[in-house]
């Protein structure tokens, strides 16, 4: 099962995301997320989840008008409202989720979100230009040529790289947290592979960079 989530983080008005979330067979908003998906998604959310403390009343209405589903969360936990979101979906079935709005804003909470792609495979932060994802052992990116690729280790070596339609070849070689040198590469063909050995990667793939 497919799951979108919508987050409380920038999120521009896009086709291409507004699609992911028509298709989707689950659509979660988090907390004020549900304002992203009035505004700029225009479709409501089926589940609503959070402490609800920056829903406003017009989305409220709004929500409770599509028959969406709420689940209240006390403000004091142990989750952000987006890590709720992801149980949830996780819970219900969902194999790949994408989770929107995930960006921007708080740097504490930016960082926080992105660290959420260590807890599932499938699941990817998507945005008007860019997708990220982290990875074992493999992985596939699909674009068009001249698109930028950036692998950033989130272990403390990523061992074994080998790359393939990438501009700057890595084969064999070694990644070490904290080193920018996979940072900025670009797209040869409209697929690219990257093969290692162990270790997590964090894949950021931006469209037309």
């Amino acid at each position: 099962m497919n799951a979108v989530i919508v987050a409380n983080g920038e999120l521009n008005s896009n086709a291409r995301l507004r699609e992911m979330w028509q298709r989707a067979d689950l659509r979660i908003a988090a907390n004020g997320g549900a304002r992203n998906a009035r505004g700029k998604l225009e479709l409501a959310p089926h589940v609503v989840i959070g402490d609800f403390d920056s829903m406003d009343e017009i989305t409220r209405g709004w929500l409770e008008k599509n028959q969406t589903e709420f689940i209240q969360h006390p403000i004091a936990k142990d989750e952000t409202d987006l890590e709720l979101a992801l149980n949830l979906a996780k819970l219900r079935g969902a194999e790949q989720v994408t989770i929107l709005g995930a960006l921007g804003g708080r740097p504490d909470q930016f960082l926080a979100n992105v660290l959420l792609l260590t807890r599932m495979s499938g699941l990817v932060i998507a945005d008007a230009m860019s997708e990220m994802w982290v990875a074992t052992e493999r992985a596939t990116i699909r674009g068009e040529i001249g698109d930028t690729v950036s692998l950033i280790p989130l272990d403390v070596q990523v061992e074994g790289i080998v790359t393939d339609q990438l501009q700057y070849p890595l084969r064999g070689e070694t990644l070490t947290r904290g080193s920018t040198r996979g940072v900025s590469n670009r797209m040869l063909a409209k697929r690219a592979e990257v093969k290692w050995k162990n270790g997590w990667l964090l894949v950021v793939h931006l469209f037309g960079h």
